[in-house]
């Protein structure tokens, strides 16, 4: 186990044209350089197309591929190609056995040399209507015995109301992070993927969904003892 840091170069995916998106391929992926060496910590990013797949592992430890990019197969190849560990978020409109065939073109085969053989799937909930995410408990053991890998729970993005904020915006529900974390660790997820801001109200992207900077030493502890006591 340990801390993996997540950032994104570039928000893609923001529900409006005016909404901040990043600094950049360049710029992002040499502040990401810069985090790695500061902390020490391993550092992952989001990738959204084949050509940033290159770039982005010359530099960061691990690659996320987006939930709405889960069945891309060049991008799912791409970050498979190039050695480097893979966490691959599922979509909220897929079943858990449907990530299998992510997974697959991620590994290339079990015999392609060179390719990725560290994937993690994350789950971050399922469409409930148009506006609302649910987290179902089941999908974790699904999720491991369909895919064969580790399984994450985002425990923020699994919050979002999607067009539920302010013109059309995703709003989100923070209040529930805290519970479903530690439901999903009860109920076997293998790791936690949590945003976090100091002032979640202030934040550029997915501030209604964060968890305050000041809750989440507090939360890791109280998982940390879950984890134990489940896996004793």
């Amino acid at each position: 186990g340990g801390i993996i840091y997540k950032a994104s170069f570039d928000k893609a995916n923001r529900s409006n044209r005016g909404a901040a998106r990043g600094p950049g391929i360049d710029a992002g992926l040499e502040a990401l350089d810069r985090v790695r060496k500061a902390t020490g910590l391993p550092v992952l990013t989001d990738v959204h197309t084949p050509e940033q797949c290159g770039p982005a592992a010359s530099v960061v430890d691990v690659l996320q591929i987006p939930a709405f990019l889960c069945r891309q197969t060049d991008l799912l190849e791409a970050a498979g190609a190039t050695g480097k560990p893979v966490n691959v978020k599922k979509g909220q409109w897929i079943q858990p056995e449907g990530m299998r065939g992510a997974v697959q073109k991620i590994r290339g085969g079990s015999n392609s040399k060179g390719r990725s053989r560290d994937i993690a799937v994350t789950e971050r909930g399922t469409f409930f209507g148009y506006g609302d995410l649910v987290v179902d408990m089941r999908s974790f053991t699904r999720l491991r015995d369909a895919c064969d890998a580790p399984v994450i729970f985002d425990a923020t993005h699994s919050v979002q109301r999607p067009g539920q904020g302010p013109e059309g915006a995703s709003g989100g529900a923070r209040e529930f992070v805290p519970i479903l974390a530690l439901s999903a660790i009860a109920a076997g997820a293998q790791g936690l993927f949590l945003e976090t801001h100091p002032d979640p109200d202030c934040a550029p992207s997915d501030g209604p969904n964060m968890l305050p900077l000041s809750e989440m030493a507090s939360l890791l502890d109280r998982a940390v003892d879950i984890w134990a006591r489940v896996n004793r």
